[in-house]
């Protein structure tokens, strides 16, 4: 595949007795990872650093110190003292966890906790290359086989015999800046089309706005509807409160644990994407088709949830069954378009809205056959803008997958970039 892009392999190769390696370059060096890397175990005893790094999505970042919470340790001095081009591994819990990035370069001199593995390059080594491999590594899954049978930790002795590619240090280098050149490029294909998918959703959200509080017709006489954010509306619809149409309250208490692998009842919750969080088999809270469901904290707070069956919700929403004539589908579209607008979110250390906040929220009430009309309408521009993202992410997962596949040709002798 490489080849058909350009790229030209090296002239012999040798086999490296690594499955997830192959053939690698006749004249590169290949061993176990003593040969390249060290164990790094130096303490942080009396406070030498104070810069906290942690491993994030695959980068070794400083920590904000204004967000320190959770188990914050009592002394640092436990931690481990990490400089610039360490290579940090994050080797525990690999039974639960098998998506997330394992490994990161260390840019900044600091401390890390000791729960994780510190690799040093040795001088033969250039750290940026054995990033670029052991992110390969990393993508592939090569950890989860290392040692034998179920392991749930790994250690530096899991990477100290560890098979390695390793070319000469100039042939390194050059691998590495044709990475970051190849990289750079491709990241910045993928901004923008994220960029031009933040575009469309903005567009979309725009477009619904507009139909929602000002109706189809354009023609048709308005009158000012008393709220500032909304200015005028169609003259014959009326302004009334939520409380008018739904009976509002906060979701059941329902936590992880309470769940049900093969419950027949839907939880929702304020998690991201499509709000479920699981199962359980009874509730409290009795939710049918029609009925709204509204994050009342955290990512997804106030993106409304249309309930289409019947299902439950947990604490973290609040919840609006319909009492009277009105669309809960126009609903819906009013409220996520608008949600910047109706909920301004109490401050606190834990952004929230309240239940009075969504009772008191004003509706606009277009008569039952505009609402049915709003309502095809908003389906279809949804409709229309999502199919236009979706080839958006599609060309983005294609970058992504074009970049990983790249970095694993490179770093592993596939082509020759020198």
């Amino acid at each position: 595949m490489m080849e058909g892009l350009g790229f030209r392999p090296y002239e012999a190769y040798k086999d490296s007795h690594a499955s997830w390696l192959g053939e690698v370059p006749a004249h590169w060096q290949v061993g176990p990872g003593r040969i390249c890397t060290y164990e790094n175990k130096d303490k942080n005893t009396g406070m030498k650093e104070s810069t906290v790094l942690s491993l994030s999505y695959g980068r070794v970042i400083v920590k904000d110190e204004d967000k320190m919470t959770g188990l914050v340790p009592e002394s640092y001095e436990t931690y481990q003292i990490v400089q610039p081009g360490d290579i940090i591994i994050r080797g525990t819990d690999l039974q639960n966890d098998v998506t997330s990035l394992r490994t990161g370069l260390a840019k900044d001199h600091g401390i890390i906790t000791s729960a994780y593995i510190n690799l040093r390059p040795k001088p033969n080594a250039y750290a940026d290359f054995l990033h670029y491999l052991l992110h390969s590594y990393d993508v592939k899954k090569v950890f989860y086989g290392l040692g034998s049978g179920l392991r749930q930790n790994l250690s530096y002795v899991d990477f100290k015999y560890l098979t390695i590619p390793l070319p000469s240090l100039p042939e390194q280098r050059a691998i590495v800046a044709f990475l970051d050149d190849k990289c750079a490029k491709i990241e910045g294909a993928v901004k923008i089309k994220e960029d031009q998918i933040a575009l469309l959703r903005e567009r979309r959200q725009i477009i619904i706005q507009e139909a929602v509080t000002r109706g189809l017709n354009p023609a048709a006489p308005m009158k000012d509807s008393g709220i500032d954010w909304i200015g005028q509306i169609p003259a014959h619809w009326e302004v009334k409160r939520f409380k008018h149409f739904f009976s509002t309250a906060m979701g059941e208490t329902i936590l992880g644990e309470n769940l049900i692998d093969d419950g027949k009842i839907p939880v929702y919750s304020a998690t991201e994407g499509d709000h479920f969080f699981g199962y359980v088999n009874k509730s409290k809270v009795s939710l049918s088709a029609g009925d709204l469901v509204i994050p009342a904290r955290g990512n997804s707070i106030g993106f409304p949830k249309l309930v289409a069956a019947p299902a439950t919700c947990s604490q973290t929403t609040i919840y609006a069954k319909k009492l009277r004539g009105i669309s809960s589908e126009f609903v819906f579209f009013y409220l996520l378009s608008c949600k910047r607008f109706l909920f301004q979110f109490i401050q606190t250390a834990i952004p929230q809205i309240t239940v009075d906040e969504v009772k008191n929220n004003i509706l606009l009430l277009p008569p039952p056959h505009e609402q049915v009309n709003l309502v095809e309408y908003c389906e279809d521009i949804t409709l229309r803008f999502d199919g236009a993202i979706a080839i958006k992410r599609r060309q983005i997962d294609a970058l992504n997958e074009y970049k990983t596949s790249l970095i694993n040709a490179a770093v592993t002798g596939k082509i020759k970039v020198i």
